[in-house]
């Protein structure tokens, strides 16, 4: 039996080999300042059936709006056991969860403080790039005049804002749809 690689192009269906050791679902270890927060979803297709294969990954600032990134030169706190980074596989029903704390403002491109925010990017079976988008939260005043949302149509924002769930404290529900009704806002970053 001779074995060969896919090609470098295709995205699955064999997410797990070599990534499985890179997830981590954990963004904030215990002790890093802010309010902890668990974002929880589910990634969809346009008929609403869940993609099983999925991986979602998610880049943010500590409660500070500082990035866990030696290019961030922001005179900000730097907080050991904050990673600001994470990466999960959504499971047999879509789904996926992380665990973090609420990030902190940090600059926009014209140096103005952006509403807090999670940077998302998500790779699924037939993307041949990545998908760019963002999360929001619930009840944030700063959302009216963050210089990202506020150039998303306004029927649409609520795809990029999550959703107080009931159960833990600090629950948040976002879902990624992929197309089709309610398809989630995704931003051309020109790669």
């Amino acid at each position: 039996m001779s074995l060969q690689a896919t090609a470098s192009h295709t995205v699955g269906p064999f997410f797990s080999i070599g990534l499985t050791r890179l997830a981590h679902a954990e963004i904030a270890g215990p002790g890093v300042a802010g309010e902890r927060i668990i974002i929880e979803g589910r990634v969809l297709d346009g008929d609403g059936k869940p993609v099983p294969d999925a991986l979602i990954e998610l880049w943010q600032a500590n409660s500070h709006g500082k990035y866990a990134h030696p290019e961030d030169s922001q005179e900000k706190p730097v907080e050991p056991g904050f990673k600001g980074y994470g990466r999960q596989p959504s499971d047999d029903t879509g789904k996926f969860r992380f665990t973090s704390i609420k990030p902190g403002p940090v600059p926009g491109p014209d140096g103005k403080p952006q509403a807090p925010h999670i940077s998302v990017s998500v790779f699924a079976r037939g993307l041949q790039r990545r998908l760019v988008t963002r999360i929001y939260f619930p009840d944030e005043a700063a959302n009216a005049s963050d210089f990202a949302l506020s150039r998303v149509d306004p029927a649409r924002r609520g795809t990029l804002i999550a959703k107080k769930a009931a159960g833990e404290p600090g629950l948040l529900e976002w879902n990624v749809i992929l197309q089709g009704a309610g398809e989630t806002v995704f931003f051309d970053i020109g790669l």
